[in-house]
């Protein structure tokens, strides 16, 4: 239900592969939603295409600001392997934001 308020957020960032929809939240870290569509790949595709969004997503998460992210996965992203959809990710994260207690965690 509240990944639904993203559908009206003015905040998207579009990579090759990807949209990414992301608003602020009020919480204390950064969530994240997944969309990949049937015209996307057939299943196994698309569960390759969400583990490799996640797994970007867990080694990012103390990076990136208090929002909701929804990535919506575009058909060039079956074609991907991990160091790509990484690399499209970790651009659309860093026009996000960095978090202003990242700095605090690289240094110590």
């Amino acid at each position: 239900m509240e990944f639904l308020r993203l559908l009206n957020s003015p905040h998207k960032f579009a990579t090759k592969g990807f949209l990414v929809v992301w608003q602020e939240n009020d919480g204390s870290q950064a969530r994240l939603g997944v969309t990949v569509s049937k015209k996307v790949g057939c299943a196994v595709v698309r569960n390759r295409i969400k583990r490799y969004t996640r797994e970007t997503f867990r080694q990012m998460r103390l990076f990136l600001p208090c929002v909701d992210l929804n990535v919506v996965a575009r058909r060039e992203s079956a074609m991907m392997d991990f160091g790509a959809v990484r690399r499209e990710l970790e651009k659309a994260f860093r026009h996000i934001g960095i978090s202003p207690c990242s700095s605090a965690l690289r240094s110590s």
